[in-house]
């Protein structure tokens, strides 16, 4: 029996660039299924692909041309949600949908070159190797393209969530990678509402080899991530693979006890001794701003573990679907 294979695609305002999508896909599924008599077909299963398009809450034509996709082609499958969910409630639709033996992530901007996928797929599939991989990552080599500042901020990124978390990022991660599908199971397992993919992928295990790609340029419509949205979402990385913030706090809190009784010593001694009054009004000004804006700081570190915890207790769902291709397959049906 042949292998099958799922590429999971999420996509926001992507009609510029899903028709570059799909031409490029196109040569690499026919490699895949040995139809194009390449020779890389003979060095590995022949493997029949899905793809499942996860529009999420596209305010353009996106959806309109799934619809058209997958009336063309029944393997072209799509989920399309009811508003914007974000990226991880597209990531995690998509994983929880597939059916391949294999399950390959991409974006849909082609800043994941799709030439790679064959070359996974040889890797994970290969029964005589002896590692024996169960996922297969890539990495950007180099940041050519990226502003310095972006750049720069990514890789402080990286550096300090591998130090206070007891995950291990590489840095330049990205969300493309194939999957076999006893971690995509264990990936989507995890049902935790605020998710930071990456993360997850890192601590469910497995035996992943780790691939380098050049920075490729977007090759049609806009980024939907600007400096502040990757900001926050390293922020959310942190807080959810990490206590350390919730340690430092204290620990901040206890030196400043500390400290604030040997002052109070000192303060005492030198009256007693010297007659020397405390310091007036400027030094006193200051000291209430710090530690008033220590205080803040820390209550919304708490604060950011607690919405989080907040969130999760509710369980609402992940996303919320508007359209799918096989109900609209029954409806056309019915007509």
């Amino acid at each position: 029996m042949r292998n099958l294979m799922t590429i999971v695609v999420p996509c926001y305002n992507e009609e510029e660039v899903l028709p570059l999508f799909m031409e490029a896909i196109a040569p690499v599924r026919a490699t895949l299924a040995g139809s194009d008599g390449s020779p890389a077909a003979g060095n590995m299963p022949l493997c029949d692909t899905e793809i499942i398009f996860i529009d999420d809450g596209s305010t353009d034509n996106t959806l309109g041309l799934l619809r058209r996709y997958n009336t063309e082609d029944p393997s072209v499958h799509y989920i399309s949600f009811s508003r914007n969910f974000g990226k991880e409630a597209g990531i995690y639709a998509g994983l929880e949908r597939s059916k391949g033996d294999y399950v390959v992530l991409l974006d849909a901007d082609l800043q994941h070159p799709v030439e790679y996928i064959v070359k996974m797929y040889e890797i994970l599939s290969d029964s005589t190797s002896p590692d024996q991989y169960d996922s297969v990552a890539m990495y950007r080599a180099d940041r050519k393209g990226e502003g310095i500042f972006r750049s720069f901020f990514a890789k402080r990124f990286y550096r300090m969530i591998n130090r206070i978390s007891k995950i291990d990022l590489v840095d330049g991660a990205t969300d493309y990678r194939m999957m076999t599908r006893k971690m995509v199971d264990a990936v989507v397992s995890m049902e935790e509402y605020n998710r930071f993919t990456k993360g997850i992928f890192n601590w469910v295990g497995f035996n992943t080899h780790w691939m380098p790609y050049h920075n490729v340029e977007r090759k049609a419509g806009k980024s939907k991530w600007s400096f502040g949205s990757l900001i926050k979402y390293s922020f959310e990385g942190m807080f959810a693979f990490s206590t350390t913030p919730l340690t430092f706090s204290f620990t901040l809190g206890l030196i400043f006890c500390l400290l604030s009784l040997i002052f109070a010593v000192v303060v005492v001694i030198r009256t007693l001794i010297w007659g020397d009054p405390v310091a007036g009004f400027p030094t006193l000004f200051c000291m209430i701003m710090f530690f008033g804006g220590v205080q803040l700081l820390f209550l919304g570190i708490f604060g950011q573990y607690l919405s989080k915890m907040y969130l999760e207790v509710k369980k609402r769902p992940k996303y919320i679907i508007r359209e799918k291709d096989d109900e609209k397959a029954a409806v056309d049906k019915n007509i």
